[in-house]
């Protein structure tokens, strides 16, 4: 490989990979044999089949500019790096959840990894009314295990130390974040756009509510302060790829050390906007409501799983600096450190709360959407389905601090859903 950053592409990824051991291994080895297709559909990165006789690997590489907008908008290479460490620090917490990484290169910005095959994207999965067994189950874990094992509750304190410093650096990917995510919205912005007029006076009077913007920027300011644990930073529907009983986390370039409830909190937020949209893709109107209910379900599995999971490593894995054993258990306090978990995981539903609301606002009205809401043809069923979502998050923004467990949000979440259908 060359020591100066070029682009990847279908004509010239075997020539330029074909002398990687770990690439010819998986894939065979006769480069001019490969069979290569550069299948991004993202934001930011250029992403690669390449298949041979002996099987098939992902290359990812970055550009250096957000390929949504174009070269106006320029982005550097280092993103690679961190999800690259994202990736093996994810696989460390939470084995076999994410591709394995078979070869990284910081100079040309690209990761080799697993195919995951047969494995489609969640958002599609859900568009077309199909369940995936397990779902709740596997993300619950996951985003409990990565929160928990990430964190001060279980690392070494130099170790964690050293791990913020280096996730410090994902300077123009946490940009993006705080300001596509907890800023663009709430004002008339350049990059925004929202995608029926019929929406107008809704936004104006979120872009009105000064209560709400207040909210906003407490959980921004807990985003931007509290580098609480290692999170995957981008956790949605098109950052999962499933069968129909199995689910693996792709893309954390967005990677950076946050609160607990960040990353559960942009994963509901996506449940609950798919929820709503369901009525726009499944016809039979039994059928989509079944579906509807195991979304939900889905949403009520994924927090108790959390929970149960939390808990489990708080009382099986707490080696940290944080609530250390010697101040409880040894001291025969078990029944304190017990009721220091639920104050914390209090803390954290609280937080997963607003982050789903501000989730499912910037999804409508900032730049980048979600194919659920968008692919909507119908004007008045995509401004009905939007308006139900912008609603639900400012009522949930709003009462983050009110709401007593996740079965509230679902019937808040049912009670909006009625309201739409009435």
């Amino acid at each position: 490989m060359s020591n100066e950053y070029k682009p990847l592409s279908p004509e010239t990824l075997g020539a330029r990979l074909g002398g990687l051991e770990a690439v010819t291994r998986a894939v065979g080895g006769n480069p001019e044999a490969w069979k290569v297709r550069e299948v991004g559909d993202g934001n930011l990165n250029l992403v690669f089949i390449v298949e041979g006789e002996a099987g098939s690997v992902i290359v990812k590489q970055a550009l250096p500019y957000v390929r949504l907008v174009g070269d106006s908008w320029p982005l550097p290479l280092k993103r690679a790096f961190f999800e690259y460490h994202a990736l093996i620090r994810q696989e460390a917490r939470d084995p076999g959840s994410v591709p394995e990484v078979l070869h990284f290169d910081e100079t040309q910005a690209l990761i080799v990894m697993e195919r995951l095959q047969p494995h489609i994207i969640l958002r599609q999965q859900t568009m077309e009314g199909r369940k995936v067994a397990g779902l709740g189950r596997t993300l619950g874990l996951f985003t409990a295990r990565t929160a928990f094992r990430g964190s001060d509750l279980s690392m070494a304190a130099a170790d964690k130390k050293a791990d913020v410093a280096l996730f410090a650096g994902n300077v123009e990917l946490c940009d993006i974040t705080e300001s596509l995510v907890f800023t663009d919205p709430y004002y008339d912005a350049k990059l925004n756009r929202h995608t029926t007029p019929e929406l107008d006076g809704l936004v104006a009077d979120l872009r009105r509510d000064e209560a709400l913007k207040i909210e906003v920027q407490h959980m921004k300011r807990a985003f931007t302060s509290r580098g609480e644990t290692m999170c995957h930073g981008d956790l949605h529907a098109g950052s999962i790829m499933v069968t129909e009983d199995e689910a693996r986390i792709i893309d954390p370039e967005f990677a950076f050390y946050g609160p607990f409830g960040f990353d559960i909190g942009m994963l509901i937020g996506n449940y609950l906007m798919a929820y709503h949209a369901m009525p726009a893709h499944i016809a039979d109107k039994a059928a989509c409501a079944d579906f509807q209910e195991w979304i939900l379900s889905v949403i009520e599995e994924t927090w108790s799983v959390f929970r149960a999971e939390f808990l489990r490593l708080w009382r099986t894995e707490r080696t940290g600096i944080l609530y250390p054993k010697a101040l409880y258990e040894d001291q025969g306090h078990g029944f304190a450190a017990e009721g220091a978990a639920e104050q914390l995981l209090g803390e954290i539903f609280r937080d997963l709360v607003g982050f789903a609301g501000i989730e499912m606002h910037r999804r409508i009205l900032g730049l980048a959407h979600v194919a659920e809401l968008d692919t909507i043809a119908d004007v008045k069923t995509k401004a009905r389905c939007e308006s139900t979502c912008l609603k639900l998050g400012q009522f949930l923004v709003m009462n983050r601090n009110r709401l007593t467990g996740m079965d509230a949000v679902i019937a808040a979440a049912r009670s909006a859903e009625t309201g739409a259908q009435a």
